[in-house]
């Protein structure tokens, strides 16, 4: 139960940090830190899948775990695409 409690508070808390850290990111600096994160939400990622296949933990721990993978995953691949297309912007045209 103790451990319930503390994956619970660890997510609320990781929940609340990325929430104040994303809205104090002005406009124009945000494509260029979307595509220099990519690196951090693959770890993101890798714990989250972790939590979410940890074998003796609780129903809530694996659906929690299930959604901060769906989470990670969209980064990640929103992450990729916003990159490619802010390096298209760079490319000459022939």
């Amino acid at each position: 139960m103790e451990l319930l409690i503390m994956q619970l508070a660890l997510f609320v808390l990781s929940l609340f940090l990325g929430v104040e850290l994303i809205t104090k990111v002005p406009p124009t600096l945000h494509t260029p830190l979307m595509s220099g994160t990519n690196a951090i939400s693959g770890i993101t990622l890798v714990g989250a899948v972790l939590a979410a296949g940890a074998g003796e933990a609780s129903t809530l721990v694996h659906i929690l775990g299930f959604a901060a993978v769906v989470m990670a995953t969209l980064n990640v691949i929103g992450g990729y695409l916003v990159t490619n297309r802010m390096l298209a912007m760079f490319k000459r045209r022939d």
